[in-house]
């Protein structure tokens, strides 16, 4: 007798990938395949500017969708605009091809929410938390040479480059990644890449400490490939070095680029000589919804993997109006698990950057969708959902050790001392006992801590005029 399967709060139904089809677009409406898939021709037609958005998706979008994009761009935007075709055709691919519902569309899309906010996007009286910072994570005072950041005993990230292929409106490095906008002067890298990368792995062969290196920026989609090739294999000299996690977004947002035949030699290359020295090679990437993940990022990781790369890992972020459900976190990992051979892996809070409280989530919501998620994937791609930290780390959401949750204070303390901490030889027992802080957004709290944020220094005193949703 057949059974009818039993009711579950997700149901799983496996998917397959799509790619949108970019000539749905009129700027695009002539783009060839060969032409999608080269990855100069993506970097080509970046759109960087309102006006090259109009030249793509032209009169789909109205006039006050353009004017709020400016808007965000001139009044609260951290990262100056930078989009990959690839990125821009996963936004309402099914939308209707009319003005108005395109335009309804497009303002909905989760994509859209965080790779091209608009003003109406942002909270209107709780833009920032009274508490965010530039680097909200402190990482530039925990670099022991420009670039190196030494936050953990036995790991470092190694920055590269301050550039990207696509810019995200939540970037954690907003200070240093990109380019200025209004509201951001970035800070500046100033080696050269050639004496900053010396300057590295100087300190690495004089840190044998030190066994996991992320090689990140930025994104190294962005450093030229023979530069990047010489780093890996002179970082794979050291004995010291076990783990290399090789960052990069361009796997999800310009897949073109990593299936490039000189990329795909050159890391093959490259995972030789690390499978010889038995160090493990992964690459780490960043999709935040389903949408993204398509038939050519598919393609993009099963490359990375066919020439030796160990994983190919995910690293999302928690924001609300993208992924902050249940469904959506399952439906995204099982895309990413079942269909391109990416492990999902963490998904973080959104940091505490400005211009980010319509993203982040509180932690006691964190702390239930990480319950909400367990049991559907295997063990080992069920991701963990991650707080990181100001001047402390990653920790696991349920690792608070006190949460206020009228006024959204959680506490947080750790196992070991930064490298600031280290040089000046702070007493052990007084860094073990300290307790980090991480706030909630404002709006999230119950009436009687919205008070209370409201009375505290650096609160808004009422909220800006605002003009109606595009």
């Amino acid at each position: 007798m057949d059974r009818q399967p039993t009711r579950q709060p997700y149901q799983y139904v496996r998917t397959a990938l799509a790619e949108p089809d970019w000539r749905r677009l009129p700027g695009w409406r002539h783009v060839t395949a060969a032409q999608w898939r080269d990855a100069q021709w993506q970097r080509a037609h970046c759109v960087r500017s309102a006006r090259q958005l109009r030249g793509v998706v032209g009169s789909l979008l109205t006039d006050r969708f353009y004017d709020e994009l400016a808007a965000d761009q001139a009044g609260f935007a951290t990262m100056s605009m930078l989009l990959p075709p690839q990125m821009l055709n996963t936004m309402a691919p099914h939308a209707p091809t009319v003005p108005q519902a395109f335009t309804e569309a497009f303002l909905a899309d989760p994509v859209r929410r965080y790779m091209l906010p608009v003003r109406a996007d942002r909270h209107p009286r709780w833009p920032s938390h009274p508490k965010a910072e530039r680097d909200s994570l402190h990482e530039a005072e925990m670099w022991v040479v420009e670039g190196l950041t030494h936050r953990y005993p036995t790991k470092v990230l190694a920055e590269l480059t301050a550039t990207c292929p696509q810019y995200c409106g939540h970037c954690t490095r907003m200070d240093l990644v990109g380019n200025s906008t209004p509201q951001v002067t970035k800070t500046r890298l100033a080696l050269r890449p050639v004496d900053r990368q010396e300057q590295i792995l100087d300190h690495l062969k004089r840190t044998p400490s030190v066994r996991d290196v992320v090689v990140s920026g930025g994104d190294l989609a962005n450093v030229p490939w023979p530069q990047l090739e010489t780093f890996l294999l002179r970082l794979l000299e050291l004995e010291s070095v076990r783990d290399i996690r090789l960052a990069s977004k361009a796997v999800i947002g310009l897949p073109q680029h990593w299936l490039q035949p000189r990329i795909v030699e050159g890391l093959g290359r490259v995972a030789a000589v690390a499978a010889r020295r038995s160090v493990s090679l992964a690459v780490h990437t960043h999709a935040n919804h389903v949408q993204s993940v398509t038939p050519l990022v598919a393609e993009a990781a099963r490359a990375l993997l066919d020439a030796g790369v160990r994983d190919v890992r995910n690293q999302g972020v928690l924001m609300r109006g993208v992924n902050a459900t249940p469904e959506d976190l399952l439906d995204l990992c099982f895309a990413l698990q079942g269909e391109a051979s990416i492990l999902p892996y963490y998904f973080y809070l959104c940091d505490m950057i400005p211009g980010a409280e319509h993203w982040r989530t509180p932690v006691h919501r964190a702390q239930r969708l990480q319950e909400a998620i367990m049991g559907y994937l295997p063990g080992y791609a069920t991701p963990r959902i991650v707080c990181d930290v100001p001047q402390l780390g990653k920790r696991w959401v349920h690792q608070a050790v006190a949460y206020d949750r009228e006024r959204g204070i959680s506490s947080w303390t750790k196992d070991y001392r930064t490298a600031p901490e280290a040089r000046e030889s702070t007493d052990l027992d007084a860094v073990l006992d300290r307790r980090h802080l991480y706030y909630d957004p404002v709006d999230t709290l119950p009436e009687p801590g919205r008070r209370w944020w409201s009375e505290q220094p650096g609160a808004p005193s009422s909220a800006p005029p605002r003009k109606d949703t595009p």
